[in-house]
């Protein structure tokens, strides 16, 4: 697996528009938040106008309720210049994913979306070449299809054969693979599978109970389990949640760090050894309606990369204290009355 890694949103569509400019064939992009207000550094709609005008394939996927603010005119430019350009609007069932795939051999994906508000946020975003990128072209062509794409080359992606042994693999909550290596049932495994530490960087901690448990046990099997979360996030609503279920857990032994800038990265580390990168938040929106993409990894290299990047989020972090908030009545109602409507929260 040849990889880069991106922390934060303006490196990531850097490298992004550069591997855009320097497409020769395709591009497919998959996108939860695709807006045009990035234009004045990152015109991304001026650059796939330009190369679907010189004639190369571009497709974009954007979900119709993440991207509910792209301005009509802005698509219709698009689709004059050549874009294939398809919203994805399933009830209850959104695309969550970022993943842009380059000439069907260099992809990227993770957290980061586009759209200007996000320019400077710390995020996780992976460039990856290699065999890893055919799993996910054929992921991807699976949602053209679902969404009524009818080119016959990216249709016939979706049914590519798949190597079985990867030292990575995707973690797609289509379920098109291995059962295995799905959102769920891959995280249900590795934090019960885990020995001596667990750690996850999140922006929203809105885990289902069987996440919350899953936790717990293995701090009592003597399991490190340390997470980071933004201390304000930008959903406000959400900073008195992540308390809330920070509290759950920091009891049982759960350790937490505050970032005081926006973090927007999803990662997930196994005993040092082993780790997951991708789209998906620990919500319930992300284990229980959302589409997502992830890969996860055991080579060497890329988990001690991956270690560096989220040690130095820590040290610049706060440890998590809990004797100086109190979650207001309110919330504790709400909370309350979330765990009798959802039983799954």
């Amino acid at each position: 697996m040849r990889y880069k890694f991106y922390t934060t949103s303006n490196k990531a569509w850097d490298g992004i528009l550069s591997a855009i400019e320097n497409a020769q064939q395709s591009i497919y992009i998959e996108m939860y938040i695709f807006l045009d207000d990035t234009r004045q550094t990152h015109d991304f709609l001026g650059k796939l106008k330009e190369k679907a005008l010189a004639g190369l394939k571009v497709i974009v996927i954007a979900d119709a309720y993440g991207s509910i603010s792209l301005k009509s005119v802005s698509v219709a430019e698009l689709r004059t210049a050549g874009v294939e350009f398809i919203f994805f609007s399933r009830w209850l069932k959104r695309t969550h994913r970022k993943l842009v795939i380059i000439d069907e051999k260099i992809a990227f994906f993770g957290g980061v979306n586009i759209e200007d508000k996000i320019r400077h946020w710390h995020d996780l975003q992976i460039r990856l070449r290699g065999r890893i990128v055919k799993p996910l072209l054929r992921s991807f062509a699976y949602t053209y299809e679902r969404c009524g794409g009818r080119d016959a080359k990216v249709l016939a992606s979706s049914r590519l054969p798949l190597v079985k042994k990867f030292k990575s693999w995707v973690i797609d909550t289509w379920e098109i693979g291995e059962k295995k290596y799905s959102l769920n049932n891959y995280y249900r495994r590795k934090l019960m599978e885990a020995q001596s530490s667990i750690k996850i960087v999140t922006p929203y901690l809105l885990p289902p109970r069987w996440l919350l448990a899953s936790l717990d046990n293995a701090v009592h099997r003597g399991v490190l389990v340390e997470i980071i979360i933004p201390q304000d996030t930008d959903i406000k609503f959400l900073n008195k949640i992540n308390y809330a279920n920070a509290s759950r857990l920091a009891p049982a032994g759960v350790t937490f760090y505050l970032t005081p800038e926006m973090n927007h990265a999803k990662v997930m580390i196994i005993d040092d050894k082993e780790a997951l990168v991708g789209s998906q938040n620990l919500d319930i929106l992300s284990f229980n309606f959302n589409l997502e993409l992830g890969v996860f990894f055991e080579q060497k290299q890329a988990v001690a990369d991956l270690l560096r990047i989220w040690k130095r989020w820590r040290d610049g972090a706060a440890k998590m204290s809990f004797s100086s908030q109190r979650l207001a009545w309110h919330r504790r109602w709400l909370m309350a009355a979330l765990r009798i409507f959802f039983p799954f929260f």
